[in-house]
């Protein structure tokens, strides 16, 4: 069965209705229609332009890497055995491998498995662990007061194996979540972004760092970026295959491109924007330190990450009056939901408002 949850909504409750043979599952809490490649297109034809449609669990041999370092998991396979422990099965790697997951969450992925399947004894077979045996791991961990992001992460180690490894899909998924933490995305201001590019002296950290804030980009989408990605005659950056497979233009400032056209005499990149001493692409480590060591010259206090500038850079426009549906298409989101969360973070019109207190006090 092809199963429908979402969001409380009359719209898309009308629509579903009228898919063929529609029903609802106490069983999955869900309403449910048959499998099939017509009614898999018709939710497409029916939806489209209406709602996102997640189709994790029907493409489920679709690459999911979307950015970032290549995934290689050799090193996981060498390491010399623990007395003790149990590493993932080899099935374990070939999947991530084969998925094109990106490095990063191949390491959480492995790193929360290994810990899951080592909580048990090791004459237990990974396919013997059942629900009840799952859900006691999962309140382990919420005895060990481990965080809610934790917590996820080991679910989606765990769906990881069983559902797209061992493909018996929506085992697990009567297993509460815990309740998304709404935290508002950290920003910094205009003075502090300034202050951080005019800190640095080195010509290739600073446009770095200005690319990250004018051009809204994701790390992995900055150490991407090849030469033929700057497109100086209409003022644009191509960003090609970001988050979620999906390529778009975003902004080019006229001073980021001055600053582009100096580096690019100096350093002379034969293939990416950016490369490193070896000629390949560019580490993210590094573009952290970078945007670390601005940060504390410009003496801000708080962590700074480069996703903070892509947040400030939403931030801003949004406070300079640029629709929320150009702000979406320029940083690439799936749903304007996502890009909404910036309303709740800029303050132009707040500092306006005249606080009562101010008032009582004069």
């Amino acid at each position: 069965m092809i199963g429908l949850k979402f969001y409380p909504d009359k719209v898309i409750q009308a629509l579903i209705k009228e898919l063929p043979e529609v029903k609802w599952s106490n069983k999955y809490g869900m309403v449910t229609v048959p499998n099939t490649p017509s009614n898999l297109n018709a939710i497409f034809s029916k939806f489209q332009g209406v709602s996102w449609i997640n189709c994790t669990h029907f493409f489920s041999n679709r690459p999911v890497h979307t950015c970032g370092e290549d995934l290689s998991v050799d090193r996981y396979r060498k390491r010399k055995p623990i007395p003790g422990w149990r590493y993932c099965p080899e099935e374990f790697y070939q999947k991530l491998e084969l998925k094109k997951y990106a490095l990063n969450t191949a390491k959480i992925y492995i790193g929360m498995f290994e810990k899951f399947i080592n909580h048990f004894a090791r004459d237990i077979k990974l396919t013997e662990i059942n629900d009840l045996m799952i859900r006691k791991y999962l309140q382990y961990l919420v005895q060990q007061n481990r965080s809610d992001s934790y917590l996820n992460q080991s679910i989606n180690a765990i769906k990881f194996y069983y559902e797209v490894v061992k493909e018996m899909p929506n085992r697990f998924y009567d297993i509460e979540r815990p309740l998304p933490a709404e935290a508002l995305p950290k920003v910094l201001s205009k003075n502090q972004i300034r202050a951080m590019i005019n800190s640095m002296n080195n010509l290739k950290h600073k446009c770095i760092l200005s690319l990250l804030y004018s051009a809204g980009l994701r790390r992995g989408e900055l150490l991407n970026l090849k030469l033929t990605d700057i497109i100086s005659d209409r003022m644009l950056i191509r960003v090609e295959q970001g988050k979620g497979k999906k390529d778009r233009y975003t902004l080019l400032g006229e001073q980021v491109l001055q600053n582009l056209r100096q580096y690019y005499l100096q350093a002379k990149p034969s293939y990416y924007l950016f490369e490193g001493s070896n000629g390949k692409k560019y580490s993210g480590s590094s573009v952290v330190k970078i945007v670390q060591r601005a940060a504390s010259r410009a003496r801000i206090r708080q962590r700074v990450i480069p996703h903070m500038l892509r947040h400030s850079l939403a931030t801003h426009l949004l406070e300079d009056g640029v629709d929320l549906r150009q702000i979406q298409i320029l940083l690439g989101h799936n749903s304007i939901k996502t890009t909404e969360v910036y309303t709740h973070v800029a303050v132009k019109g707040m500092n306006k408002i005249k606080n009562p207190i101010d008032l009582m006090l004069t």
